[in-house]
């Protein structure tokens, strides 16, 4: 019995760097897309709404295009199975007939991290007034909303020396606070 429980852990250790190593991926594959052609108008939104060249890079942000198999067909030449696509979150099996689509299509993608760093989660959120405006990642093994803040890695130190966070409504909020010295800003 002690045996197969730690075969189950050591299975969930397993998935757990599988989907890590997807998620690090598919923030690779949205940040090449936000930097290419692809990402001029999305850049522009960014510019427009005030964040700076730096803040976009070292926030890790990106772009989805707006196609139903981009990140697919990208993570599939890397190599990964559709199933563990789905099980990060990425994709959704379609409910009729064979396959996966990107969850994330047409936004600009928000890498969300674990307290140390990784890459777990994302949001995504369209530049125009079409719905849902925000797109999040759902419950996957690596993300459970209800125990992450947004920024909260890039946050955590900031927040020691001053004794406190500030906590805003939305991810451009937060990164305008640690744009403009708020670092301690989730």
């Amino acid at each position: 019995r002690c045996e197969s429980t730690h075969d189950d852990y050591k299975h969930s250790d397993d998935e757990k760097k599988q989907l890590l190593k997807i998620t690090s991926d598919a923030l690779e594959h949205f940040r090449s897309e936000l930097a290419g052609p692809a990402g001029s108008a999305a850049r522009a939104y960014l510019a427009k709404r005030g964040l700076s060249e730096t803040v976009i890079r070292d926030f890790g942000l990106g772009w989805s295009r707006n196609e139903w198999d981009g990140l697919l067909k990208h993570l599939r030449q890397k190599g990964h199975s559709p199933a563990l696509l789905e099980k990060a979150g990425l994709v959704v099996k379609r409910s009729e007939g064979e396959g996966y689509y990107d969850r994330f299509r047409g936004r600009i993608i928000f890498p969300i991290r674990d307290i140390s760093g990784n890459v777990i989660a994302f949001g995504g959120r369209v530049m125009d007034d079409s719905l849902p405006k925000y797109l999040n990642s759902p419950e996957t093994p690596l993300y459970s909303k209800s125990n992450v803040l947004y920024c909260l890695d890039a946050a955590k130190d900031p927040a020691r020396k001053t004794g406190y966070f500030v906590i805003v409504e939305g991810y451009l909020d937060a990164l305008a606070c640690h744009q403009y010295g708020a670092q301690n800003a989730v």
